[in-house]
């Protein structure tokens, strides 16, 4: 009778087992050690009025963006006016679940205030004026965070697709220096901070150069900048793995760690490889929208193998990435859905719109699998 028991018991242990193996690992667990592996979260997630997203978000990964919760037009929209609920709640939903939390980002072209750069009577305002309202922005973002917020995007997309400085407002109004203020202005603030710059479509060999000479820029003003962001919004077709190593190479080489901040995969035609220029609008036409109703399956077959490419290009650099982070946890949450077309809808992350796993998850599972063999 023991051993009729004994076996019963051992065949339902080794069925357990076997069921375990099967199931999914999740993306924290098979990067762990490698990189952080983030995701960047929005609203609905930050409130728990995505309840289920929130908890895939816990379970899959152990890094957080922001999508919007802390740029400037949220936290500061009138002058002397701060907002810092959602803020406060995205840094108490990564502290809940132990997570590396990104503050993204303080200064950028994009969605900040008229007023910012505007006196009472609407006239543009002085490098004197300009360089006070940062200071005390920054000052007031990071402070509020100190030692809660452990990597900020400093400045965002301050560089030109051909490697030149963007000629933002910023950059009008208090000339190249901004960039340096910004740095000290955030490491005086929180000098245990992680002080990041962030851009796109540095696989560009132009764009990746002045990306490079900025870094050693800032080094050279005493900066310490830690880590370089490229968004990698890439293309089911660009980059190849040689130039997504390349691009990881080189810019580690500026003596910097590199992280993938914004991670996306576009299965659309239209748009320049690389690009993420928001203020980008294209007219409706029926070819740039050809999956309305989801992804054939040899497309999803090609946006697995694209993954499974990328995964494997920054486990084989490793020792110089800080984190991978996706750009939206599921297609449904994706900024690529109406850009730069109103009305399209672009599968380029792990997740469905129904929040369960693509294939190209499970590639990205495998890759690591691969890794440890």
């Amino acid at each position: 009778m023991l051993n009729r028991r004994f076996m019963i018991l051992s065949t339902l242990l080794a069925a357990s087992l076997a069921v375990a193996a099967q199931s999914p690992a999740t993306l924290k667990d098979a990067y762990k050690g490698a990189f952080h592996v983030g995701v960047a979260i929005n609203f609905a997630q930050i409130t728990g009025a995505d309840a289920v997203g929130d908890a895939l978000i816990a379970r899959q990964f152990d890094s957080i963006s922001p999508e919007n919760a802390l740029k400037w037009v949220i936290v500061h929209p009138r002058q002397g006016t701060y907002s810092f609920d959602l803020a406060d709640k995205y840094v108490a939903f990564g502290e809940k679940n132990h997570m590396f939390i990104v503050g993204h980002n303080l200064v950028w072209h994009n969605q900040v205030p008229a007023w910012v750069f505007q006196d009472e009577q609407g006239k543009q305002v002085t490098r004197e004026v300009l360089l006070q309202r940062m200071h005390e922005h920054i000052a007031t973002v990071v402070g509020r965070y100190k030692g809660r917020i452990q990597s900020w995007d400093v400045v965002n997309e301050a560089l030109a697709d051909d490697g030149t400085l963007r000629k933002s407002k910023w950059l009008e109004i208090i000339g190249e220096d901004y960039l340096v203020k910004a740095y000290q202005w955030a490491h005086e603030a929180d000098p245990q901070a992680e002080l990041n710059y962030n851009d796109y479509a540095l696989e560009v060999p132009a764009k990746r150069a002045g990306a490079i000479a900025l870094i050693k820029k800032l080094q050279a003003a005493g900066i310490p900048i830690a880590v370089v962001g490229n968004q990698a919004h890439v293309r089911l077709d660009w980059p190849s793995a040689e130039q997504e190593e390349r691009t990881v190479k080189e810019l580690a080489s500026a003596g910097v760690k590199v992280a993938i901040t914004e991670l996306d995969v576009d299965v659309l035609p239209g748009v320049a490889p690389g690009s993420a220029e928001v203020s980008l609008h294209m007219a409706q036409d029926p070819k740039l929208n050809p999956y309305p109703n989801g992804l054939p399956e040899a497309v999803q077959k090609d946006l697995a193998r694209e993954y499974a490419l990328l995964f494997g290009v920054y486990l084989k650099n490793r020792a110089v990435m800080s984190r991978v982070t996706v750009w939206g946890l599921t297609d449904a949450d994706s900024w690529r859905n109406n850009w730069p077309v109103e009305g399209r809808t672009d599968d380029c992350l792990l997740f469905d719109r129904n929040d369960q796993p693509k294939p190209a998850f499970f590639a990205v599972i495998e890759e690591a699998g691969k890794a440890q063999k």
